[in-house]
């Protein structure tokens, strides 16, 4: 008769080390009870009969009629692992799981046996194996939870808790528990120094490794919905604890948001934008580490981990930003909005992948393009606030104007931004097609000095891009507000002077701004610096051509004489004139001491010269003594001086007066 693969299963182990084998089946029982003959030879024996048993079961083709006959190995390879999870619990540090490496191995091993073994033996469907599968079922069932259980503890950072801690576990707990800040959990790091508490998550390569051994082992065992919700629930409350130590633990409604005060959310801004960055550069990058490592081979269920975990979080954060975007809108909330959508626009490298749904990186682009939307709107809204800025008081002494101030920091920092506010003004090509400027030649030294006042933003600025026309834009705008107020001032050279002070701040802004300078080009640097010499010399035709007017010689000699009279009525007029300017423009205002001391220069260069040779030429045809102290009001050098306190902004008296 034809022998079966069972009959010759039986048969080798009957050749096989007769002697040594007798006495193993003869101490099955006591195998399982006693972990001596556990640490024996005898179980790693018993282990590779299981493999060859496990190869004869694969071997029978017709499963229908059941196994006639089971080696007593089965049910002593149960009880093996069954006592090894007795040994594991027993308490003793030195059996704990994940303290001997070979004990560990040998563990796992077998439990994927056993695992085998139970389906093996499932497959045939005589009832008189009912006994023994429930046997290997019950072993299994006990190594799931155990492993579950170890599982646990290895993902949230915990050991057992069996208060034999060594001094060098110790310490690592108590370094793990300062930094940490988890004083109820017990040492996290193993013996193995391979961790690294700075890194997130901040498990040791070793735990890492263990984990993935028991991930592989419970997946191939049909446990992988016990393992992927201990996995899950352990990462997802990681996750909601970091979340927590960074204060964003309180998710804010809509109502609340819109609500709030603009310093309030500032500070919630500020927050929110500290944890997509965690997020992004630490959470999300770590998980996905973390994921790869424990379930290598199982890309579908680390994909759906990954997916859950990502979507809990980012679905927080999207909340926020959507009812940010709700709140009303303001020009000082433009650079928070650009930080949100700079940290939006970084999120989503982070999380793009097989492991993020689609319907998540849909919300995200949404909510990326909510907040664009905001920004572009907030950025109209400086130009609706230049356009209806007709304040009627001019500024004391044409100082630079406070919108002057503001709208060039404001484009300051919004050009700090300029990558940003590219790509966030590009997606409205309505507002780029409305804008387009005329096409022009680039205008020459001599064709700028021929032109009008005007700085011609759109024909000198260096590109077209969405952003740079959105700046071109608000400049011109400024310029025709600029324009209407420097008309507040009846005095036509406090209306140049304004004009000066302001396009020259205009100027310095941008030179000091590379990004700015980047935006508007050098061709309008030099076309605004023409602007602003041109409001120089207007200002200085106004004002002491006055004076220039009063040194002239025409009309004082008639046939070779002094008209002495006329002589006097000059020095009279031009005394009376200056010490109306003095008295003026002293409290006129220029701040910008390089302009300051330029219009000095400039105002000395054609005044005293003229003084001084009107005075040296006509002085002598006055009377000596009180006449001419009466007409010749002041020398040179006193002029020199009185003008070098011009622009200060202050009324002092003319205190450097010499007789």
């Amino acid at each position: 008769m034809e022998r079966t693969p069972l009959d010759k299963h039986n048969s080798f182990r009957q050749n096989d080390q007769t002697s040594t084998s007798s006495s193993a089946n003869d101490g099955h029982s006591r195998h399982c009870s006693d972990h001596e003959t556990n640490d024996s030879s005898g179980r790693f024996q018993i282990a590779h009969e299981v493999d060859q048993f496990l190869d004869v079961l694969s071997a029978i083709e017709d499963k229908s009629s059941g196994l006639a006959e089971v080696p007593d190995i089965v049910p002593a390879f149960a009880k093996i692992i069954e006592s090894e999870i007795v040994m594991y619990n027993s308490g003793e540090a030195n059996r704990k799981f994940g303290k001997v490496a070979e004990e560990d191995s040998f563990f796992m091993e077998s439990v994927r046996r056993i695992s085998k073994l139970t389906n093996a033996l499932s497959e045939f469907s005589s009832n008189t194996n009912v006994s023994l599968l429930n046997h290997t079922s019950a072993a299994l069932q006990r190594a799931m939870a155990f492993l579950e259980d170890e599982f646990r503890v290895l993902l949230d950072g915990n050991d057992h808790c069996d208060g034999e801690v060594s001094s060098q576990n110790l310490k690592k707990f108590l370094s793990f528990n300062s930094k940490h800040d988890q004083p109820d959990r017990c040492a996290v790091q193993r013996d193995s120094d391979s961790g690294d508490s700075d890194e997130y998550p901040p498990y040791p390569a070793d735990a890492v490794a263990t984990m993935h051994e028991i991930a592989r082992t419970m997946i191939l065992a049909g446990y992988e919905t016990e393992c992927y919700q201990v996995y899950f629930f352990s990462r997802r409350n990681a996750v909601r604890n970091k979340m927590i130590k960074m204060e964003f633990d309180v998710i804010l409604n809509m109502d609340e948001v819109v609500k709030m005060s603009w310093e309030q959310l500032e500070i919630e801004i500020s927050r929110w934008i500290n944890v997509v960055k965690t997020c992004t550069e630490i959470i999300f990058p770590g998980e996905k580490r973390l994921a790869e490592s424990v379930f290598a081979e199982s890309p579908p269920t680390r994909n759906n981990l990954l997916s859950n975990i990502v979507r809990i979080v980012v679905i927080q954060l999207l909340d926020f930003a959507e009812a940010t975007a709700m709140a009303k809108r303001s020009a000082e909330k433009l650079f928070k909005y650009l930080d949100m959508y700079e940290a939006l626009q970084n999120l989503i490298p982070a999380i793009d992948g097989e492991s993020c749904p689609a319907d998540v990186m849909s919300e995200v682009a949404a909510a990326v393009d909510r907040i664009g939307e905001s920004v572009v709107s907030i950025f109209c809204d400086l130009e609706n606030s230049i356009k209806s800025d007709s304040a009627r008081t001019p500024v004391p002494g044409g100082a630079v104007h406070p919108l002057t101030r503001y709208v060039m920091n404001y484009l300051k920092y919004a050009c700090e931004y300029k990558d940003t506010l590219e790509k966030v003004f590009g997606r409205q090509t309505a507002l780029a097609k409305k804008y387009i400027p005329p096409v022009s030649s680039r205008l020459s030294a001599q064709d700028l000095e021929k032109e009008s006042e005007s700085p011609h933003n759109f024909e000198t600025v260096v590109s077209n891009t969405p952003f740079s026309i959105q700046v071109v834009t608000v400049m011109d705008l400024l310029d025709v507000n600029l324009d209407k107020k420097s008309k507040l001032y009846k005095d036509p050279s406090l209306r140049c002077l304004f004009l000066m002070n302001n396009g020259r701040y205009i100027l310095q802004k941008a030179k000091g701004s590379p990004e700015i300078r980047q935006v508007m080009g050098d061709t309008w640097c030099r076309r605004r610096s023409t602007v602003v010499r041109l409001y120089h010399k207007n200002y200085q035709r106004e004002t002491w051509n006055r004076v220039l007017h009063c040194l002239s010689h025409d009309g004082l000699l008639t046939s070779g004489k002094v008209n002495k009279p006329l002589l006097k009525e000059r020095f009279k007029i031009f005394n009376t004139t200056f010490d109306e300017i003095h008295r003026t423009q002293s409290t006129w205002v220029v701040s910008d001491e390089q302009l300051q001391s330029e219009l000095r220069i400039s105002i000395s260069a054609v005044v005293i010269p003229a003084y001084r040779a009107f005075v040296g030429r006509f002085r002598q045809y006055l009377d000596p003594g009180k006449q001419v102290d009466k007409y010749v009001k002041y020398q040179p050098e006193d002029i020199e001086g009185l003008i070098e306190g011009l622009f200060e902004g202050n009324t002092s008296s003319m205190s450097r007066r010499k007789t």
